[in-house]
Formats: C-alpha cells, sequence, structure tokens
C-alpha cells in the first residue's frame, strides 16, 4: 500500500517556521513528506532539512521521495531522541521544527497496522513497526491497569467496564483482532452510550497511545526540542486532542513567562525572563479544510518562538 497522507495545517504550519533559505530545520514527525516538501520548497541548496519518522514504511517513502535532494537527511528514529539524533549528525542548533502529533492517514487505512476500528485486522497500533503492541496490551495487562489507560487516554466513561469484559474474554481465547476488541467494547456499554459516534474510538485512541507512549513521551520532547533551537528559532506543533494540546499549551507558556515574584514585591528578586514568545495562540483548520479532510477537525497548531 502507499503511504499517502493529507497534511493537515500544512500551509499555517510551515509559514509559522518562517523558512530561511541557509536555515537548518526538523521535520520530526515527516511521514509521507508533506510538510517536508513544503519546507523544501522555501529551503535554499545551502539549508538543510532533517526528516525523522518512527514507522519504516515512512522512512522507506522518504528516502525515494528526496533521493535527489543532497540537502534532506532522513532518519528513522522517534522525535523525543532529537537531541541524540542532532548530535550524532553535528548539528548544534536548528532554526526551525515541526512536530504533527497525529496518526498518519496511511497507518489508519491499512487495515495490516491495526489502527482502524473501521477494519477487521491483527490488534497491533505500534507506529515503530516493533516493540509492545496492542494485543500485548489486552491480553496481559491488569484490568486496573487496562481500566486506568482508557480512561487517562481515551477520557472513556466505561473504562471500568470494558475492562472487566477485556478480561473475561482474554480467559477464553486470546483477543487477536481490532474487530474482536470492537465488539468486546460495544458489549460493554449501554445502548444509550453508542448513538454518539462509533463506541470503539475512545478506547483505540487510549490504547494508540498508550503503545507508542505519545503523552509520555511528549514533556521531555518539547523540552529537548525547544533547547535545540537557535535563538530565533521556532518550535511548531500540531495536536489532534485534548491531551496533547494541553501539554502544548501548558510548555509554551512556562516558557513565555517572565518574573514569577509576588505581586506585593516592589522589584523583581526571582530574576526570572522569559525563554520564548508565542506566534500565536493556537490555530484550527479552515471550513474548506475540514471539508477536504474530516481528520483534520480536532487539529490544533501552535507555535513559538525562542528569544
Amino acid at each position: 500500500m502507499e503511504f499517502v497522507h493529507q497534511s493537515v495545517l500544512l500551509r499555517e504550519a510551515v509559514d509559522a517556521l518562517s523558512v530561511q533559505k541557509d536555515g537548518i530545520y526538523v521535520d520530526a514527525t515527516a511521514g509521507g513528506g508533506g510538510h517536508s516538501s513544503k519546507i523544501l520548497e522555501s529551503l535554499g541548496s545551502q539549508g538543510k532539512l532533517v526528516a525523522i519518522d518512527r514507522d519504516p514504511d515512512a522512512v522507506a517513502v522518504l528516502s525515494e521521495k528526496f533521493k535527489n535532494h543532497d540537502n534532506v537527511l532522513i532518519i528513522n528514529d522517534v522525535f523525543d531522541h532529537i537531541k541524540r539524533i542532532l548530535e550524532a549528525n553535528d548539528i548544534g542548533g536548528v532554526d526551525g521544527i515541526l512536530a504533527d502529533l497525529g496518526v498518519s492517514s496511511y497507518q489508519l487505512d491499512n487495515a495490516e497496522r491495526g489502527f482502524s476500528f473501521h477494519k477487521d485486522s491483527p490488534l497491533d497500533m505500534r507506529m515503530s513497526k516493533s516493540g509492545f503492541s496492542a494485543y500485548d496490551a489486552v491480553n496481559q495487562l491488569s484490568r486496573g491497569e487496562l481500566s486506568e489507560i482508557l480512561s487517562t487516554y481515551g477520557e472513556e466513561k466505561y473504562a471500568s467496564s470494558i475492562a472487566s469484559r477485556i478480561v473475561r474474554e482474554r480467559e477464553k481465547k486470546p483477543i487477536e483482532t481490532t474487530f474482536e476488541l470492537c465488539e468486546i467494547i460495544s458489549a460493554s456499554m449501554p445502548a444509550k452510550a453508542k448513538r454518539d459516534g462509533h463506541p470503539a474510538r475512545r478506547t483505540f485512541q487510549a490504547l494508540r497511545i498508550y503503545v507508542n507512549r505519545e503523552i509520555d513521551m511528549l514533556p521531555g520532547a518539547l523540552r529537548d526540542m525547544f533547547e535545540c533551537l537557535n535563538p530565533g528559532g521556532v518550535l511548531a506543533i500540531i495536536t489532534f486532542h485534548s491531551l496533547e494540546d494541553r501539554i502544548v499549551k501548558n510548555t509554551f507558556h512556562e516558557y513565555c513567562q517572565g518574573c514569577t515574584c509576588p505581586p506585593e514585591f516592589p522589584i523583581c528578586v526571582c530574576g526570572k525572563k522569559p525563554k520564548g514568545e508565542l506566534l500565536f495562540r493556537s490555530v484550527a483548520p479552515s471550513e474548506e479544510e475540514i471539508a477536504a479532510n474530516p481528520r483534520s477537525r480536532s487539529a490544533r497548531l501552535r507555535a513559538i518562538r525562542k528569544l
């Protein structure tokens, strides 16, 4: 299957980077190369683009797509390793970093990857195609662990009921496919709860986030990406659900905060100065983009410039 992905907030995200011809930029979740290609349109031959993706299928596509670009470095790794990646390639600092935190259309649409509750396939959900999978999670984790994952990462109201039924059903036989899991989820909910969207949506989101460490890695990754910026460099992040967006929003707010002395102090004694400035609060997709790509509906772009 061809790695096809419709890049979200493409123009807005790349515009936020203010790409300079001789700059060094990182597409930390390069996927099918949509954002990377847009960055390259403004990047001169003396500039450099580092394209990172954990998915080996994406890396294969990127390698072919940019094979004639000597100024593109393609890395198969996770974006929270950005410091190590840049150090290994003798890059001291960069002028812009973009990370699109969503799951790709290719991963959702390729039944073999096990991300979608609309397609019957082996449970997997690993972006890297290696390590602990959704199959391992539903068949090995305790009822309490599963309930916490569904509640925390999926904000699933019926997390406890779903976790209990998963444990009961796996005692009969391993839960192997996406549709098997969908049936278990549906049977764990009252009828009224299944009228508002697919009943498995929140559980699948939670398992994907857990398996790929999407929330766990984000705070440290944001810190490292910001530290890797040159002064004046921009960090732009696209999120797709409230958990991610809250972390990005709060982290950016922290970097933009100056003096934290109590208001009754006549002068500042903490000496704290802002590390960055917000380029804007957040940007959502236009109605036209949502109509063309409904999966973009929940996307939010935030960007910060390092001072």
